[in-house]
C-alpha cells in the first residue's frame, strides 16, 4: 500500500494494530527549537531516529543528549534511541528544527532504553554499477544492536550513484516457514536527491505473474504486508528509504527469494554479506 507524502501533524502514519502491517508502527515528528513531543506506544518497542537535526530524549529516568548530528540524510551517520515497550519518551528539539522518525515493532517484553551513536552504526555496501544494484545500508538496530531488542529491525538504505535497483533479487518474508522464511511486516519511507526525484515500488504476490506498482516520490510511505517487493530509482536520482521490520515470531529476518531470479544471488557482489546482516 502506498501512502503519499502529507502533513501528518505528528500523528502516526502507520498506527498500532494497522490492518495492513500490524507488526509495525511509524510516525514522523517535526519540531522547532525548544519544542517537545511525548511518544508512548502501548504494545510496541520503538526507536527514535532524527532524520535531520538534533534532540534530547528522556526515557526511564535518563536523558540521552544531542541525539542526531546531521543536517541532511545524505551526509553523516544516523543516531537513535531505543525505547522499551509502552514506555514514555520525551523528545526535545535542541537544533533549529528537527524531523524525527519513530519506528516500532509489536512486542510484549520490556527491556532497557539505550542510545545508538554514530560509532554504533553497522554499515554495509554491496552490489555494483554493472548490475545496477549498488547500494549502502546503515543498520541502526541490526544484527548486533547496542542493547537488547525484541522484534524490531531499523535501517537506512541508499542507492549508490544515480538510479538503480534495490530489494533485488525480489524476495518476500510474509510467512513463518523457518528456516526458509520468516514473517516480517515492513514499512518504508522514501527520500530522493534532488527531491524532485522518483521511482517505483513493486508488490507482487507469490504465485502471481503481475502485481501492483506504485509511483513513489519524496516522502512516500510504503506498507509491505506480503509478496515480492523490489524497488527502483529513476536515472539521475539518489534514493533513500528508512526501513522498519517487525517480526512475528523472531527478530532475525529470513528472506525467501523469487525462484526464477534467485540465481542472481551469485552474480551481485557482496549480497550474501548483506543478507546475513539482517539475521
Amino acid at each position: 500500500m502506498h501512502i503519499p507524502h502529507h502533513d501528518n501533524h505528528n500523528q502516526p502514519i502507520v498506527d498500532r494494530d494497522d490492518s495492513k502491517t500490524p507488526l509495525c508502527y511509524f510516525n514522523i515528528v517535526k519540531l522547532q527549537r525548544g519544542e517537545s513531543f511525548s511518544s508512548q506506544v502501548g504494545g510496541y518497542e520503538t526507536c527514535i531516529v532524527p532524520v535531520t537535526g538534533s534532540v534530547d530524549v528522556s526515557v526511564q529516568g535518563e536523558t540521552f543528549e544531542q541525539v542526531g548530528k546531521r543536517m541532511n540524510i545524505w551526509e553523516g551517520e544516523p543516531e537513535g534511541v531505543y525505547v522499551p515497550v509502552g514506555i514514555e519518551a520525551s523528545i526535545t528539539c535542541v537544533s533549529d528544527a528537527v524531523e524525527v522518525f519513530i519506528a516500532g515493532a509489536q512486542h510484549d517484553e520490556v527491556y532497557e532504553a539505550f542510545v545508538v551513536r554514530e560509532s554504533d552504526i553497522d554499515p554495509i555496501q554491496y552490489g555494483s554499477d554493472d548490475t545496477k544494484t549498488h547500494r549502502k545500508i546503515k543498520h541502526i538496530l541490526g544484527k548486533s544492536p547496542a542493547g537488547k531488542v525484541g522484534k524490531l529491525l531499523v535501517s537506512e538504505l541508499f542507492t549508490v550513484g544515480a538510479g538503480g535497483w534495490s530489494g533485488f533479487p525480489p524476495h518476500k518474508h510474509d510467512t513463518d516457514n523457518l528456516p526458509v522464511e520468516s514473517r516480517h511486516d515492513e514499512v518504508y519511507n522514501f527520500r530522493f536527491n534532488p527531491p524532485n526525484g522518483f521511482g517505483a515500488q513493486f508488490l507482487t504476490p507469490a504465485g502471481e505473474d503481475y502485481g501492483d506498482v506504485y509511483h513513489i516520490r519524496n516522502g512516500s510511505t510504503i506498507q509491505i504486508e506480503k509478496g515480492y517487493h523490489p524497488c527502483v530509482a529513476a536515472p539521475g536520482y539518489e534514493m533513500y528509504y528508512f526501513t522498519i521490520l517487525g517480526g512475528l515470531s523472531q527478530r532475525p529476518l529470513h528472506q525467501n527469494f523469487e525462484p526464477e531470479n534467485a540465481y542472481q544471488l551469485e552474480t551481485i557482489p557482496g549480497i550474501k554479506d548483506m543478507i546475513s546482516k539482517f539475521k
